[in-house]
């Protein structure tokens, strides 16, 4: 049974494979990329709530059928176990989240939306004999129209992720959120695990910041993205020019929200 449970969410390409590779140095914790419980949750709730067998369902039972979904996905761990799930479309089910595990908070990792786009450009530079099963496997495009599809609301690998971000901030679930910019996390990781300890109220466990290592390499070959989720043995700042044109910088500049305090107006914790 899942005790102990926070969620990693937030947007894509901004440190949440890397916090988790961190986290999981901690024997206590188990975290780990991307997992299919928020998807199998999703389903189950679908087929609890309509059709021919809604009816058999309160919500009472739907409760403890969602939160079997997590005690039988993290069954194989002790019962002392904190146990950090990652999925971007957390935020949208806040809650959700907070009705079945009103303890648990709600860990986003977050990065300017114009070095997201050039993180996955870059990404796909460096595989031009791959095509990603982010753009539908589709050759050929430019940088443009993938920046479209990428910022979708209703799909986008980063539009979907920001628009649920966004809507969870100036909720009341908002005193779930915990933000952690991606600047904060490879520029100073002692200093940003240490402030995100106290908001889990967990004890320090000191961390390796010069062995972070993880990778998924088989999913990220499903992906037609080799390398996505590898991380960097040393946590550190790398400087870089971008790979695209200023004005996509331009165009987005405005929309990392988290970055301006009079938007913050439910005082969600920037670690």
């Amino acid at each position: 049974m899942v005790s102990r449970l926070h969620l990693i969410s937030g947007l894509p390409r901004s440190g949440s494979t890397l916090l988790c590779a961190l986290l999981r140095q901690n024997p206590r914790f188990s975290a780990a990329m991307t997992s299919p419980v928020a998807s199998l949750c999703g389903a189950l709730h679908k087929k609890m709530c309509g059709g021919e067998f809604g009816v058999f369902f309160d919500d009472a039972r739907r409760a403890t059928m969602l939160r079997g979904v997590f005690d039988s996905y993290y069954a194989s761990g002790d019962m002392d176990q904190v146990v950090f799930d990652t999925n971007r479309t957390w935020t949208g089910r806040a809650a959700l989240l907070g009705e079945l595990f009103p303890q648990s908070r709600i860990i986003c990792c977050v990065r300017e939306i114009g070095w997201i786009i050039d993180s996955v450009e870059r990404m796909l530079a460096k595989n031009p004999l791959q095509l990603s099963r982010v753009f539908n496997f589709q050759p050929g495009t430019s940088v443009y129209s993938r920046v479209e599809t990428l910022m979708n609301s209703e799909n986008g690998l980063i539009g979907l992720p920001w628009s649920t971000l966004r809507e969870a901030w100036f909720s009341d679930e908002a005193k779930r959120l915990i933000v952690v910019p991606y600047d904060h996390l490879v520029r100073d990781p002692e200093k940003t695990l240490r402030t995100l300890y106290e908001q889990l109220g967990e004890p320090w466990f000191l961390h390796d910041f010069n062995d972070a290592v993880y990778d998924q390499p088989d999913y990220d070959a499903l992906l037609g993205m080799p390398g996505l989720h590898k991380v960097r043995s040393k946590v550190e700042y790398q400087e870089r020019k971008p790979c695209i044109p200023p004005d996509i910088f331009a165009k987005f500049a405005g929309t990392n929200f988290w970055a301006k305090p009079e938007l913050n107006t439910r005082g969600v914790r920037i670690v």
